[in-house]
């Protein structure tokens, strides 16, 4: 095992068990700042948080120089089709921005960049990057692992066409994944709302669970309340 592998093994091992927290606003909202995700992020890490993910090269530049933790880097180009780090051009970028791990958007949609999942993916290992792969289906996640993806999770179910969108976290797929692929970490990621939602994912075997809108969106929260106090 070279040095590369030892650390991306040392890495992957320490969320194992743990929560990663998603720290993003959407274009148009007041907390759309680097420097405020940097603080949220600051924030969610005291709070326990094992890692951060986060979206575009400010907030990763601006997080990783706040944060001691893991951060897992994306960059959203566009809101149709493959726009998760859509191209190697986005995950190069988000490496050099200092993104420790890189997520990917792993259906088998067409990419911006005419490369296929398997060329990006063997390009991005060549080069020692450490990937995450975002997946819609079960056949996405049998894709990314023959791909080389360190890791793969349930962030796109539900967002593509191969599954219905599930109330809460999309538990079936999880399982589908644990069960085909258990020698690699997959992640739960995608409408985990509650704390008993995120540890169910761990009692299945997910290696880490991905919690984002229930604890860094404000808007979001405050709707739920609002809403309730409505009825």
């Amino acid at each position: 095992m070279n040095t590369n592998d030892t650390y991306s093994k040392r890495l992957i091992d320490s969320l194992h068990g743990t929560l990663i927290v998603s720290c993003q606003a959407y274009p148009g909202e007041p907390m759309r700042h680097p420097e405020t995700m940097a603080q949220v992020a600051q924030s969610v890490v005291i709070g326990g948080a094992a890692a951060i993910r986060c979206q575009g090269l400010a907030d990763i530049s601006a997080i990783k120089g706040q944060v001691k933790v893991p951060v897992i880097g994306i960059w959203k180009e566009g809101d149709n089709g493959v726009y998760i780090t859509p191209t190697l051009r986005h995950a190069r970028a988000c490496i050099m921005a200092g993104a420790d791990i890189v997520a990917l958007d792993a259906t088998d949609r067409p990419r911006p960049d005419g490369l296929t999942l398997q060329q990006t993916a063997r390009q991005l290992k060549s080069e020692g990057a450490i990937l995450m792969a975002d997946c819609g289906c079960i056949e996405d996640s049998d894709a990314a692992v023959d791909a080389g993806f360190d890791i793969i999770s349930t962030t796109l179910a539900g967002y593509t066409d191969s599954r219905a969108k599930t109330e809460g976290p999309d538990y079936e797929l999880l399982a589908q994944m644990l069960e085909r692929h258990p020698h690699v970490p997959v992640i739960c990621e995608g409408r985990i709302h509650t704390p008993s939602d995120a540890a169910k994912a761990i009692e299945m075997g997910a290696w880490a669970a991905v919690v984002g809108t229930a604890i860094t969106h404000p808007m979001t929260i405050t709707s739920w309340f609002a809403d309730a106090v409505r009825s």
